[in-house]
């Protein structure tokens, strides 16, 4: 909690910087509103541009992926916004520095002012603010079944579990209860024999 506090202020801090400083200087007194944003894909020229199609353009997005990762919680979201900002700072030196044949740094206003320090700061401060930030925190697991319990309650006994239980195993040396049955034929005697009857004479 204390770190999604931290990290989100970090983050809206960084946003706030990244969008204040088109109205800064940012070369030579001229501000980075002044800078249309096409222009970093064609090469720098002297017209000025419109407000929503400067440089002001790329950190007002930043900043609303800021607001939304700050909302959600989401790491990456603020991470992308830093990196936006910064991605278009660095475009920006690279096509002032081709214009210019190089940049330099001057503290008469010449050279780079503190509206590309401010737009450096505040993506900065935005990867800072998507370190420090834990993201959202997952719920607990639960189980599909409540846990058996273990000891005895005022109900009974814990129930076993039929998955658990073991045959009971047949000692080698038992025999079957019950033999099986078998039958056996007895031949029929000669009843003349059983009544001892003497045998006819001849």
């Amino acid at each position: 909690m204390i770190r999604n506090v931290a990290g989100s202020v970090l983050a809206l801090a960084g946003a706030t910087a990244a969008v204040w400083s088109p109205f800064r200087a940012w070369y030579d007194g001229r501000h980075g509103r002044d800078y249309a944003i096409d222009e970093l894909f064609t090469g720098i020229t002297d017209a000025k541009g419109e407000l929503l199609g400067s440089m002001l353009a790329p950190f007002l997005f930043a900043a609303l992926l800021t607001l939304l990762g700050v909302v959600l919680r989401s790491r990456l979201l603020v991470a992308f916004a830093g990196l936006v900002v910064l991605g278009f700072t660095v475009l920006w030196m690279v096509r002032v520095g081709q214009a210019e044949g190089g940049l330099t740094i001057g503290g008469d206003g010449a050279g780079l002012g503190d509206g590309v320090a401010n737009a450096f700061g505040g993506g900065i401060l935005l990867l800072l603010g998507a370190l420090v930030m834990s993201g959202r925190s997952r719920p607990p697991h639960h189980a599909d079944r409540p846990p058996r319990p273990t000891h005895p309650t005022l109900d009974g006994p814990p129930p076993e579990d039929p998955s658990t239980l073991e045959e009971p195993r047949a000692h080698p040396g038992a025999s079957a209860p019950y033999a099986a049955t078998q039958t056996y034929d007895v031949p029929a005697g000669d009843p003349e024999r059983e009544r001892g009857d003497p045998p006819p004479k001849s």
